[in-house]
């Protein structure tokens, strides 16, 4: 009859370990979702500033009083760009 008890005793603590490793594996899925959705929002983050970057660079190096001419140049053929687009689209 001991036995019996031992064994009922031992599947209840089996029972127990196992609810418990259930509950704690959930806790590390939600963890696991939390840390991607603040991974992606992250690398959101680092795209937008890396594009926000790379547009100061491009306005510095335009305004720079060294590259003023070379600013002025690059801006009177983005206009002649533009401007042929313009009439590109008209005819």
């Amino acid at each position: 009859m001991q036995a019996l008890d031992d064994l009922s005793q031992n599947v209840h603590l089996l029972l127990e370990r196992y609810e418990a490793l259930q509950r704690e594996n959930a806790q590390l899925r939600e963890d696991i979702e939390r840390q991607r959705n603040e991974l992606i929002r992250t690398h959101s983050e680092l795209v937008e500033l890396q594009q926000k970057n790379r547009r100061l660079a491009v306005v510095n190096s335009m305004t720079s009083a060294e590259n003023s001419e070379e600013a002025t140049k690059r801006l009177n053929a983005l206009i002649a760009q533009v401007d042929r687009a313009i009439t590109a689209l008209k005819k």
